[in-house]
């Protein structure tokens, strides 16, 4: 018996919309992370690009543990003091898609492979997205967060 690996022909990218209302951030970022390379099918590979395309909705509804809301997210330029450091509780408010998309972004392996399943994620501000042509299909995540009961 030999050993599956997938080729290019055996790829499908399919769509999956997740509601992050009231789900922790970690949590929401493994699912999501998991979904994008692919890991949820039969035919995963970690050297074949097998993901999905990703839809977050309600990214500023995201429960945030741990005292996380008084802590920076920071980011450099690669300038001299090029080192920007903005609260979470700040862009909870202006740019949620940023917290959501960082922490997904630390979820997966540092390679180009990863690189290139970042770009299938989609993360939205309100419940209201563009990609319903798409059909995407709806994944829930189990645990809730247990602050926001």
């Amino acid at each position: 018996m030999k050993t599956f690996s997938p080729k290019p022909a055996d790829l499908s990218h399919e769509w999956y919309v997740v509601d992050a209302t009231d789900v922790v951030l970690g949590r929401l970022s493994v699912a999501v992370a998991n979904l994008l390379r692919g890991k949820n099918k039969p035919s995963f590979a970690p050297h074949a690009d097998s993901g999905n395309f990703v839809i977050v909705i309600n990214a500023e509804k995201i429960s945030l543990s741990g005292g996380k809301l008084d802590k920076n997210l920071y980011h450099h330029s690669g300038f001299p003091s090029g080192l920007r450091a903005d609260s979470y509780a700040e862009l909870l408010k202006s740019n949620p898609a940023r917290i959501v998309t960082a922490a997904v972004k630390g979820m997966m392996p540092k390679n180009k492979l990863s690189r290139a399943q970042l770009t299938r994620l989609r993360v939205y501000r309100g419940a209201e997205h563009p990609h319903t042509s798409n059909k995407p299909v709806a994944y829930e995540i189990e645990q809730v967060s247990q602050q926001a009961k």
